[in-house]
């Protein structure tokens, strides 16, 4: 089968196969490129290093996805400047606010009023909205989904020893670390 890339927006391209229908995609501010299998898998290859095609984690894909989605937007992570670093964790931070409350008000929290009903689709909804910008912020730090899934490790066992001390203290040290 013979490959090509047809620009897509942002930096992304679209791999198609002969028959015109699209297989895969392409980084290409980092050449990477990524195939969905016969299975619905996604795979990564990266160009002249052999046998680098392997299958992308979950955790990999949505980050993959997010920068898609973000270069689509106009906005590619992580900022060039520290000045821009900061407009950016500003923005993600306060649209993690915003989707917090929508979630909020998928609860009845008004206990003085009677008609509200809990709207599980919704709150479903809302936590992936989180997500997006979760993975948008850490894409403004430099984090990979590797660098996210090594800090949690870290913090997770931090987080176990600290109930198993009774955590009867704060130690911000604890975390220096990770």
């Amino acid at each position: 089968m013979a490959w090509w890339v047809a620009p897509g927006g942002g930096r992304t391209g679209a791999l198609r196969g002969q028959q015109g229908r699209n297989v895969g995609n392409k980084c290409l501010s980092c050449n990477i490129f990524s195939y969905r299998g016969a299975a619905g898998q996604l795979s990564l290859a990266l160009p002249g290093v052999p046998g680098s095609l392997r299958r992308m984690d979950k955790l990999e894909e949505i980050f993959a996805m997010q920068e898609t989605l973000n270069a689509r937007i106009g906005v590619n992570l992580p900022p060039a400047t520290q000045e821009e670093k900061a407009k950016w964790i500003l923005n993600y931070t306060r649209a993690l606010q915003q989707e917090t409350a929508e979630l909020i008000d998928s609860v009845p929290w008004k206990w003085w009023a009677k008609y509200q009903q809990f709207d599980e689709q919704n709150a479903k909804v809302e936590v992936v909205d989180l997500f997006h910008f979760l993975v948008s912020l850490a894409q403004t730090l430099g984090m990979s989904a590797d660098d996210v899934y090594q800090a949690y490790l870290k913090k997770n066992k931090v987080n176990h020893e600290r109930q198993e001390s009774g955590y009867v203290k704060k130690d911000e040290g604890d975390s220096k670390h990770i």
